[in-house]
């Protein structure tokens, strides 16, 4: 199974007013393992950013103007994607992004070439109704660590919904695996012969003998002498 988690950050809100991709990130994970072949590009978008968009990413219109256009990096990225699960947060979001880049260079649309695309957000709001589903708030719920996001970058984005997505998904509580880790198939084949090991029998000192005696007092008192210990005694 190959999936890849997706995210790109944008000069603004809306791809049919012209706002463009300006980065976009990708993690691959095969059969729930992180591959480690990512893919990662800085686009230039041949526009200004948004005063607003650049707050939330922090990539300035000087930082973009040397990078590639979304033109010259079509080819690896389609490479890359076709036939995986694409799993992304808001996927509307960044396939109707998706969609108008390849438009402009006369690719098909981003679904027709992918395996399915999954919307992680539909399901955190399916498994947690009513509740704040945005990524901080699963990273925070589900106990990912996202200290290194001061600001939204596709890559690290796309690499935190992996974890969130397996701990979502109850597969394994990490993305972290040891390679020489005995699977869960060889633990439960290893037979246990529980008749050697001899369980320690800890009495009850004089003290708390006492105690214990004196809870139970009280117990029967406050019944009036209903309690259950006496019907079995009797």
């Amino acid at each position: 199974m190959r999936q890849i988690f997706l995210d790109t950050e944008t000069t603004g809100l809306s791809p049919e007013s012209g706002d463009r991709i300006i980065e976009i990130g990708c993690v691959e994970m095969l059969n729930r393992r992180l591959s480690g072949r990512d893919l990662h590009f800085y686009l230039n978008p041949e526009r200004p950013n948004s005063e607003d968009a650049v707050k939330i990413h922090g990539l300035t219109d000087e930082f973009l103007a040397d990078k590639p256009l979304f033109a010259s990096v079509a080819d690896e990225l389609l490479d890359y994607l076709t036939g995986a699960e694409i799993i992304i947060h808001n996927a509307g979001f960044d396939v109707g992004f998706l969609n108008e880049e390849f438009k402009r260079i006369g690719r098909p649309r981003f679904g027709e070439f992918v395996e399915k695309v999954t919307d992680s957000l539909t399901m955190a709001r399916e498994m947690f109704p009513g509740k704040s589903n945005s990524l901080d708030a699963l990273c925070k719920r589900l106990e990912v660590d996202n200290s290194n996001r001061a600001l939204h970058g596709a890559l690290l984005d796309a690499g935190l919904l992996a974890e969130v997505y397996v701990r979502m998904t109850r597969g394994q509580n990490s993305l972290v695996i040891d390679a020489g880790e005995a699977s869960a198939s060889q633990i439960a084949e290893a037979a246990v012969d529980f008749s050697v090991l001899e369980l320690p029998v800890l009495l009850a000192d004089e003290h708390e003998a006492g105690a214990h005696d004196a809870v139970l007092a009280g117990l029967d008192k406050a019944s009036g002498g209903k309690t259950v210990w006496r019907t079995l005694v009797a």
